[in-house]
């Protein structure tokens, strides 16, 4: 393999081996650098079932009363302040969605969908990892989950997060053939890139972990200023690099409404989003609209 050969790809994985550096040069619309989406995850964690805990030590038998209701916080508190900071900000957002949520709460969906938001396809509810379905009960599952999701809130999601972030060996052909054109679980890069899925092929598009609130507010414990100090840390490398290079970034931000939908964090986010937001070569996007932008591109 020479330093210039883009065709080398690592056994199993679904996608050719290329530096971000060797990538085609190219800008956002209104020749942005950055592209940046906001991320909400809207999920259900069933009752006496394991999920994110905030206190470890009560999540070692059932019923774990602290931590679900913590996680009860985001969907009956957290999740409409942060509906208050997109709308104040101006975010476009794309939201990724257990099915079972409009079920469970109806009523988020119709906030979001009232507001424009994308909706991403994110598994039945979150205690569920498709690593633990035979095949057949995948492809059931991801059929469920997008007619579901389009009967509750009147769109078909054209994007994927697997719960936790779980795929399967054969997750991407199942998704593929079932129509999704998007997924967010390879967080290989800064830009999107071609998977090789089904019939033909699936986009990937980052998504982060490292700007994850779970990773560093549950995990790292960083404090508001410290989680706002990271978002544009972030935020300024990521724009750097594409003025210098001449060719575009994306930046994602994942956020939970049990951890920044918190009084006391919601203030950073939206302070950082209000500066984001304010600076003239950044794209506030959702999900298909980054995806339809790389491909009118020619990426």
């Amino acid at each position: 393999m020479t330093t210039s050969d883009t065709s080398y790809r690592s056994p199993g994985l679904r996608y050719h081996y290329q530096p971000i550096v060797d990538r085609p040069k190219f800008m956002w619309p209104g020749d942005a650098g950055v592209a940046v989406w906001v991320i909400p995850n809207v999920e259900y964690y069933p009752y006496d079932r394991p999920g994110a805990s905030v206190n470890d030590r009560a999540a070692v038998a059932m019923p774990d009363v602290l931590n679900h209701s913590w996680r009860d916080y985001g969907v009956r508190v957290g999740i409409w302040r942060l509906f208050e900071c997109f709308d104040e900000v101006g975010v476009r957002v794309s939201a990724t969605l257990n099915s079972e949520v409009c079920d469970e709460y109806p009523r988020l969906i119709e906030e979001g969908t009232n507001r424009g938001w994308e909706w991403i396809g994110h598994g039945t509810n979150n205690s569920i990892r498709l690593q633990t379905l035979d095949k057949a009960e995948e492809a059931e599952m991801v059929i469920t989950v997008l007619d579901r999701i389009e009967s509750g809130s009147g769109a078909r999601p054209r994007g994927w997060l697997g719960p936790g972030l779980s795929e399967s060996h054969d997750t991407l052909d199942i998704l593929q053939r079932a129509g999704v054109e998007y997924v967010c679980d390879w967080v290989a890069d800064d830009l999107p890139f071609w998977m090789d899925a089904g019939d033909g092929r699936i986009l990937s598009i980052p998504y982060s972990i490292e700007m994850n609130d779970m990773e560093l507010v549950l995990r790292q414990r960083l404090t508001g200023p410290e989680y706002h100090r990271r978002l544009l840390d972030q935020y300024e490398q990521l724009r750097a690099e594409s003025v210098r290079e001449g060719r575009g970034r994306v930046m994602a931000i994942p956020v939970h409404p049990f951890l920044v939908g918190q009084a006391h964090r919601i203030g950073y986010l939206a302070d950082a989003l209000h500066y984001i937001a304010s600076q003239r070569d950044t794209w506030l996007a959702t999900g298909s609209e980054i995806m339809e932008a790389f491909a009118q591109a020619g990426q």
